[in-house]
């Protein structure tokens, strides 16, 4: 009987190098090689920086050709080396035989355009339809990725849908003309759980469907699990390990693989801390907050205003050197309450005592000020929050020099704080392009300190970040937590992280609280459905990453 042929590759990248360009150029990928076969799903994973997206915009030809260039290898589509092909001849490949999807749909979305005029300019790049029929295309497009009322999405602005709609559209798109390859550069990084589950099992429905060949880059190894068929680990632009899901995550052979797996945080939550005396720092009760929309002129007749109840009646008590996780989907209102909570929003009702002073009732920033100098924020992304055109030593004492105080006492107290986050005091003179995501985090942190608060809110302060830089990140805030004996209101989308992290979880939906216990009671024995459904939607949560097994019981 004569053997089946093996099936050629969709994607074939051999001894490819990519450099920056200028006089002493620096390598950026040291040969890698891989193949992804039609039907098959290759993650790619690694650190920051270790070459995974300059990996997919080669892929694309989407390099910047004045800073990037391929040195050596090739790059074969179907057999068709992309590195020689022309630029008009790469532009009519993408989208029709390879598309990309991007981590962060708001910004891959035109925002001053509709989705159907966005969708529609795939079709009229690449094919021969007249309007009508990519308006039919288009639709059938939107309902294939189970978009609710895809005419009310055709005409729709990007800022009308939320993060998972804005996602479902990229995959349309990238997915209309059916091409043989589609390369998918942290698709879920930013969404819940809930949400990236239906993401993951979209793509791979679309996938078995169009027979797809995914290449898929991330660094969260619960999606791993649940997507891939074969895994690439790369570390500083070469690749250290290529097998199958069970071969590297059961059996790594390189210990830069094991290192990586050891840094997931488990969904089995860790033993409880003891609770010393209840010194509670902050008291919530009865919180609420009403969004109205509509226009000035609705306003000013009193109707045509619509209203939205982000907060509904949350209450909670929050000790010093205790960590209290809120957890839920987007839209649940956990971020609602820290902007509350920080005076970022004015609450509608209810009371927000720290140290015994109701900060809700506080009106003009004279009075303001000190309350928000004990509470203070870590946001999700540092290159955002930080500004580019700063120092780090002016963007460290810019809060405190608000305050009155003295520049050089403020500057010594920026040097400190900076070791105490790793990092030395010459920082103070750099700027934050010049540091890695885990290192401006860690300037994040030290700026919420230069306020010497009481409370850390923490939102997603770690969603953005690698596994092994999110573990020493998270033990970072735990140790400065400890040591000043703060409170942290944790904020997360990552069942993981709060099983590690949190004394206490708070679950919320639709604005209001679900269950409130202890982490191990919640997230071990869940009694709302609406939490059960979550831990159900944790990626990759049928497997011990440290033991490199399946598992079975509660988080099975």
């Amino acid at each position: 009987m004569t053997p089946a042929a093996t099936p050629k590759p969709v994607l074939s990248v051999r001894n490819l190098s990519v450099a920056t360009c200028g006089r002493q150029p620096v390598e950026i990928l040291k040969g890698i090689s891989f193949d992804i076969q039609p039907g098959e799903t290759l993650c790619l994973v690694g650190e920051s920086g270790s070459g995974k997206s300059v990996t997919s915009l080669v892929t694309m030809d989407l390099l910047a050709r004045d800073e990037l260039r391929a040195t050596a290898g090739t790059v074969r589509l179907n057999g068709e080396d992309i590195l020689t092909a022309t630029p008009a001849r790469t532009k009519a490949l993408r989208g029709a035989e390879m598309a990309m999807i991007f981590q962060e749909p708001m910004t891959a979305l035109n925002p001053v355009l509709t989705i159907g005029l966005q969708m529609d300019e795939v079709f009229w790049a690449h094919t021969r339809m007249r309007p009508k029929e990519r308006r039919e295309a288009a639709l059938a497009a939107f309902a294939s990725v189970h978009l609710p009322d895809p005419a009310r999405i055709y005409d729709s602005y990007p800022h009308q849908l939320s993060g998972g709609q804005r996602q479902r559209v990229m995959i349309a798109m990238a997915l209309a003309l059916k091409p043989k390859l589609l390369i998918a550069d942290e698709p879920t990084t930013a969404l819940d759980v809930t949400t990236q589950k239906q993401i993951l099992s979209l793509i791979r429905e679309l996938q078995e469907k169009q027979n797809t060949a995914v290449l898929f880059i991330t660094h969260d190894m619960g999606v791993v699990v649940d997507i891939a068929d074969r895994v690439c680990v790369m570390r500083r632009g070469e690749v250290v390990e290529t097998g199958s899901v069970e071969e590297v995550l059961a059996r790594p052979r390189e210990e830069y693989t094991r290192d990586l797996l050891q840094a997931v945080p488990s969904l089995v939550p860790r033993a409880p801390r003891a609770a010393g005396a209840e010194d509670a720092v902050v008291e919530v009760r009865n919180l609420e907050k009403v969004f109205s929309f509509g226009s000035l002129l609705g306003a000013l007749l009193k109707r045509d205003i619509r209203t939205v109840r982000a907060v509904n009646d949350v209450s909670f008590r929050l000790a010093r050197g205790r960590t209290l996780g809120i957890v839920g989907e987007s839209g649940s209102g956990k971020s609602t309450v820290a902007r509350c909570l920080l005076r970022l929003e004015h609450p509608t009702g209810g009371e927000i005592r720290v140290n015994g002073q109701d900060i809700a009732a506080l009106q003009g920033q004279k009075a303001l000020a000190p309350a928000r100098r004990r509470v203070q924020m870590v946001f999700q992304d540092p290159n955002r929050s930080l500004n580019p055109r700063l120092r780090i030593g002016e963007s460290l004492i810019e809060g405190p020099l608000n305050l009155g105080e003295d520049r050089a006492s403020v500057l010594q107290r920026a040097g400190e704080l900076l070791e105490v986050v790793g990092l030395p005091r010459a920082s103070l003179e750099r700027f934050p392009h010049q540091f890695s995501g885990g290192q401006r985090q860690r300037i994040a942190i030290a700026r919420a300190l230069m306020m010497e608060p009481e409370v850390i809110v923490a939102d997603e302060a770690v969603s953005a970040l690698d596994v092994s830089v999110q573990a020493q990140v998270l033990a970072l805030l735990s140790e400065i937590q400890q040591r000043r004996n703060l409170a942290v209101l944790f904020i997360t989308h990552d069942l993981r992280v709060a099983a590690q992290i949190c004394d206490e979880v708070m679950v919320m939906q639709r604005g209001r609280v679900v269950e409130h216990g202890p982490a191990a009671e919640v997230l071990a024995r869940p009694h709302h459905e609406y939490t059960r459904a979550l831990i159900n939607a944790a990626p990759g949560r049928g497997w011990d990453f440290a033991a490199g097994r399946r598992i079975t019981g509660a988080f099975a």
